[in-house]
């Protein structure tokens, strides 16, 4: 692709069953704000655009569960998550809704465009069905094993673990998320998007992108989907909440949240070109325009493989140029979870921590996971912004601006003659916006952010190595020279601090008195480079402030002791009481020929973490038995302990060694295994119980 004439920018568009937290605004939407700030600064065209994802099964669900309708729930979590937003400065061109009439109208007509060529398969298949609920099981109302990776709270649509897009039925032991009940099939009538009719497309189409500079594992993660060969996606559900199916045959259907999700993007355009009076379509249907799309890696396969595919079917539209996919978030050592309340909220932290958005912009900017898992601690938040914001970045603006003020009644000193590493100086400036920039545009923001930091830095030594406290004094001249160049780097963060530290910027700006650092282009970043001087000489700066203020030791204990209550609740919530097994007989139970035995070899089976092999003196025989107890025991300690044994269980082989029999066990109040101890005089030929 040529030099953009546009830019189109999305963010995923969050479900509006829950707030956002810190892993939301980490893994998508820190920065695309950052990378939609630098090319407005830059002077480009750009539209950055989102909205509330309002249909799909997870907002049933929290309907169901609220006692409320599904509109209740995204009117609810709209407004909260849209002012979090708003408070925390993420500057959305449009911010929309997908149950807006502007959306259902594009989406429905979207579909009935491929539904008329023909680039849909309407099959009738075999669909999981709960029959207490009298409904069909689409995604997140079916849960059970994952096909790939066994883990067993698989939702119907997707793996949360694995991040493995499937179908409900692919599902081992499934189980509707209504009733508990274990679903039947019933068959019912969908359309589907052949996606392996669009796979050696795909395999080149994907192949280019990933050499212009599509992260590892974005294209990592495709070519898995591919290599595994792609299936039919259907794109409709039995469903009565969401955008009806617009075309005969589709009663009592609707879209499916995925089809109609990403379809929210242009749907967003479309309301806001309506506002400003402009034309949307160049910024969906031209080839100079770069589409751009910032994602959480959850949704890799929904933005690089189903939406494409549904573009390239429709043929009007361009393809994504770009998908920055961000790895997860954790917190404190764990992975963030809404359902368990383990995690940072957005609108929570804007309360208790008023004035500091940048401050968590910063921090989740300079842990970002960019290329791995990385974590969020307390901690690290106060040491990040008491010794960087505070230590480094605000103290340089501090001296900067207080002796401005002290020697020159806060007016910017002519300098008198430019010494070698005054020139020095400047030049680093001047260097520091394409550096910056250099980053931005390969999506490496947390390297960007550190360059700024680094421009801070500069600062800081210049201050510190030519002393004007102390020249003010004895060299006058030197001193203006030496508080001119570092008033120019003051301007220049004033300027490059913006699409990181918006509100900084902002502060920043107006204690320097700063309107605008533009060049002929237009371009508020390039004009550092090539600007004689961002301050003139002479230039009236403001009242000094200060940018940034410690996070206090008590602050943090506060936000930790909320995250140990959270633990607790969690952990009572977990204890699970295991439900009394069906009546037996007393005959069954009289079955049990229960011995004293005595342990008399004992060692662990290699290549396990939990088996221990025993030689068992039972008073009858002395035999094998396999006992999971290793990781509670020594061999040492339990040779020559006795133990009850059921004595007349069937044999097995554990790991090819035959075990003839069970040692029972039961956990005492700390959770720990302890034997069923006999009494220790008893000798190994009496029965306990026949």
């Amino acid at each position: 692709m040529s030099t953009p004439k546009r830019y189109t920018i999305t963010a995923a568009l969050p479900y509006t069953n829950g707030p956002i937290h810190i892993g939301h605004l980490a893994g998508v939407y820190v920065p695309a704000d950052i990378y939609a700030r630098y090319q407005k600064m830059r002077g480009e065209d750009v539209l950055f655009v989102c909205g509330s994802d309002e249909h799909g099964v997870p907002i049933t669900l929290k309907a169901k569960k609220e006692g409320v309708s599904p509109q209740d729930v995204v009117d609810k979590y709209d407004a909260i998550i849209r002012k979090s937003f708003q408070d925390f400065g993420i500057e959305f061109d449009n911010y929309s809704r997908t149950s807006g009439k502007t959306h259902h109208e594009t989406a429905s007509a979207f579909f009935k465009k491929l539904y008329e060529e023909g680039k849909f398969i309407e099959e009738v298949t075999q669909q999981l069905y709960d029959e207490e609920a009298k409904q069909f099981l689409a995604d997140r109302f079916v849960v059970g094993t994952c096909p790939k990776c066994g883990f067993e709270e698989s939702y119907g649509d997707q793996c949360e673990k694995c991040g493995t897009s499937h179908n409900a039925t692919d599902l081992i032991n499934p189980k509707s998320a209504i009733t508990g009940n274990v679903p039947t099939l019933k068959e019912t009538r969908h359309w589907f998007l052949p996606l392996d009719q669009y796979e050696p497309w795909l395999k080149e189409w994907i192949l280019d992108q990933h050499k212009k500079d599509w992260k590892s594992n974005v294209y990592g993660q495709c070519k898995s989907w591919i290599d595994d060969g792609l299936r039919p996606r259907a794109v409709t559900r039995d469903l009565d909440w969401g955008i009806p199916v617009p075309v005969e045959g589709g009663d009592g259907k609707v879209l499916y949240v995925w089809f109609d999700a990403p379809i929210g993007y242009i749907s967003a355009t479309k309301e806001w070109a309506e506002r400003q009076n402009k034309d949307w379509e160049p910024y969906w249907k031209n080839d100079d325009t770069k589409l751009v799309h910032f994602i959480g890696k959850d949704n890799i396969v929904f933005h690089c493989i189903i939406f494409p595919c549904m573009l390239k079917a429709h043929g009007d539209y361009i393809l994504p140029d770009n998908v920055p996919a961000n790895e997860f978030l954790n917190l404190e050592g764990n992975k963030l979870s809404t359902s368990r309340n383990w995690a940072v909220w957005l609108h929570e932290y804007l309360e208790d921590f008023p004035g500091k958005e940048d401050v968590l912009r910063y921090v989740l900017t300079a842990n970002a996971p960019e290329t791995k898992d990385n974590d969020f601690t307390w901690k690290d938040f106060q040491q990040r912004n008491n010794s960087e914001l505070v230590g480094i970045f605000g103290n340089f603006i501090n001296r900067v601006a207080v002796l401005t003020h002290k020697y020159y009644d806060g007016k910017v000193p002519a300098f008198a003659e430019l010494k070698e590493i005054d020139k020095k100086t400047i030049e680093e400036l001047k260097a520091y916006p394409a550096v910056i920039a250099s980053s931005i545009e390969k999506y490496r923001f947390r390297e960007a952010q550190a360059e700024m930091m680094n421009l801070a830095r500069l600062g800081n030594k210049y201050l510190a190595d030519e002393e004007p406290w102390k020249t003010i004094k004895t060299d006058e001249e030197r001193t203006k020279t030496v508080m001119y160049v570092a008033l120019q780097i003051a301007a220049a963060l004033a300027t490059l601090s913006k699409p990181f530290l918006p509100f900084t910027a902002a502060k920043l700006s107006k204690m320097l008195n700063i309107t605008s650092n533009k060049s002929e282009n237009n371009s508020e970043w390039r004009a550092i480079a090539s600007a004689e001087a961002l301050l003139e000489a002479g230039h009236q700066i403001g009242k000094t402030e200060l940018l940034f203020s410690k996070v206090e030791d008590n602050e943090i204990q506060t936000q930790l002791d909320k995250l140990e209550a959270t633990k607790k609740v969690n952990a009572t919530e977990e204890e699970e009481v295991i439900p009394q097994k069906e009546l037996i007989e007393f005959d069954d139970f009289t079955k049990l020929d229960l011995r004293v035995g005595t342990i008399l070899e004992a060692k662990k089976m290699p290549k396990t973490k939990k088996l221990m092999v025993l030689t068992v003196d039972t008073g009858i025989d002395k035999r094998t038995i396999v006992s999971g107890i290793a990781e509670h025991f020594t061999a040492e300690e339990i040779v020559g302990k006795k133990v009850s044994v059921v004595a007349n269980l069937k044999p097995i082989k554990l790991r090819g060694t035959k075990s003839e029999g069970m040692i029972l066990m039961t956990e005492n109040a700390d959770g720990k295994l302890v034997f069923v101890n006999p009494d220790e005089k008893a000798v190994n030929s009496g029965k306990i119980i026949s």
